[in-house]
């Protein structure tokens, strides 16, 4: 799932959209863009909103086919096999196509909370934080769906990640920072909770180390990694 777009050099942000008022606020709790609670439906609606009218759009098949052959790509770099996928939150499933061009041999799991889209592309009904089953994956995809969740949920959520991925984790969110600084607010849904990226990093790091560029890698997997090949030239 994505909500969010990168702010353009010649774009504003939406005229009477608010501004967060206490950036210091409740790291786990998240602070919503709306200064208020959250209410999502992931309806057609949302999606013709958000994926299917080109002046909405917050992506297109271009940037997700760019961004599949680069999961593939790190996958390969790092030697990792790769049979099973995740796509926790896959929203109109646009990664599968470049994942299984690039990944042929591997299963695809899409697991939406959408109930339209679900019965539209017939992915796994449900969202990361409740999901029970015990398979595991080599990579698990994560973007832009934790920002829709409450405290509670996000860790059940983080939790969820780290048990059903076995090597390669690639995350992404909408934060704080992203919302003040980096995208463009009259195209990205505010109706979401924002936390601070830092926060994020530090859960994910019980369980991952970070490889940058939205990569994670299992602490549990056995692959070798050069020390400049990390986020910040360390697997603290």
């Amino acid at each position: 799932m994505r909500s969010c777009v990168r702010m353009r050099s010649e774009s504003t942000s939406a005229l009477g959209q608010p501004r967060l008022t206490n950036p210091t606020r409740g790291e786990g709790a998240g602070i919503s863009a709306y200064g208020k609670g959250m209410t999502k439906q992931f309806d057609r609606a949302y999606y013709q909103r958000f994926y299917e009218n080109p002046r909405t759009a917050v992506t297109n098949r271009a940037e997700m086919n760019a961004r599949g052959r680069l999961i593939a790509a790190m996958a390969g770099h790092l030697g990792l096999p790769v049979r099973s996928i995740l796509d926790a939150g896959c929203g109109m499933g646009l990664l599968r196509a470049p994942l299984k061009r690039a990944l042929p041999r591997a299963t695809y799991t899409g697991l939406e909370v959408s109930e339209y889209l679900c019965r539209r592309f017939g992915w796994i009904h449900g969202g990361i934080q409740d999901f029970d089953r015990r398979a595991k994956y080599d990579i698990v995809i994560c973007y832009d769906v934790l920002q829709y969740l409450d405290a509670e949920q996000t860790r059940r959520a983080l939790q969820n990640l780290a048990r059903v991925c076995r090597g390669l984790l690639y995350f992404g969110v909408l934060t704080r920072e992203d919302w003040e600084e980096n995208c463009d607010q009259s195209r990205t849904d505010p109706a979401v909770s924002l936390r601070s990226g830092a926060w994020y990093r530090r859960e994910l790091k019980k369980s991952f180390r970070h490889l940058g560029a939205g990569f994670w890698l299992h602490r549990d997997c056995n692959l070798t990694v050069w020390e400049m090949d990390t986020a910040a030239g360390t697997f603290a």
